[in-house]
C-alpha cells in the first residue's frame, strides 16, 4: 500500500510540473493575449512590414495593449493589410499613429501605439489612418553604402 500511494505522489507532481511547462512555453512564444480579456479589432495598413509577424505584440509606451491578429496584402493598394486586436480597455483616439518597431538591434518586431489628442476614440473596425513602415536594415546599409560611394575623394 505503501508503494502505491508513493507512485500516486510522484504521478500528480509530474503532471503539475508538465501543465507548468505548458503553461511557460505559451507565455514565453507570445500566444497568450496581453489581458487574457476581450478584444475589439482596428487595422492599419503599412508599406512595409518587415519581419512582422502574427500574434505580435501591440504595445503602447512599453505596455503589451493587444496582438497582431492577421497580416494580409490588400490586392488593391498592394500594401500589407494588418489587423490588430487591442484589448477593451486600452481605448485609442481616433487621430493616435502606429509604427513597426523592433526590441534591440536584431529582435522581435512589434507595433507600438502613439496617442493622439483627439477625443474621439477608434472603435471595433477602425483604422489607424498615422502609420510608419518597418525599418529594414538592409535597406539602410544599402543607402549608407550607395552614399558612401557617391562622395567624391579629397584630392590633397
Amino acid at each position: 500500500m505503501k508503494r502505491v500511494t508513493i507512485d500516486l505522489w510522484v504521478g500528480i507532481f509530474v503532471a503539475i510540473g508538465l501543465l507548468s511547462v505548458a503553461f511557460l512555453s505559451l507565455k514565453v512564444a507570445n500566444l497568450t493575449s496581453a489581458s487574457g480579456g476581450a478584444t475589439y479589432n482596428v487595422y492599419a495598413d503599412f508599406d512595409n512590414i518587415g519581419g512582422l509577424k502574427v500574434k505580435a505584440p501591440v504595445k503602447s509606451s512599453g505596455v503589451v495593449v493587444g496582438r497582431v491578429a492577421s497580416i494580409e496584402l490588400n490586392k488593391d493598394t498592394y500594401q500589407a493589410h494588418v489587423t490588430l486586436a487591442l484589448d477593451t480597455e486600452y481605448q485609442f483616439s481616433s487621430d493616435a499613429s502606429v509604427e513597426i518597431l523592433t526590441a534591440g538591434l536584431l529582435g522581435e518586431q512589434y507595433i507600438g501605439v502613439t496617442q493622439g489628442g483627439d477625443e474621439q476614440v477608434l472603435k471595433e473596425g477602425g483604422r489607424f489612418s498615422l502609420v510608419s513602415s518597418a525599418l529594414v536594415l538592409e535597406q539602410l546599409i544599402g543607402k549608407f553604402m550607395t552614399s558612401m560611394a557617391e562622395k567624391p575623394a579629397d584630392a590633397k
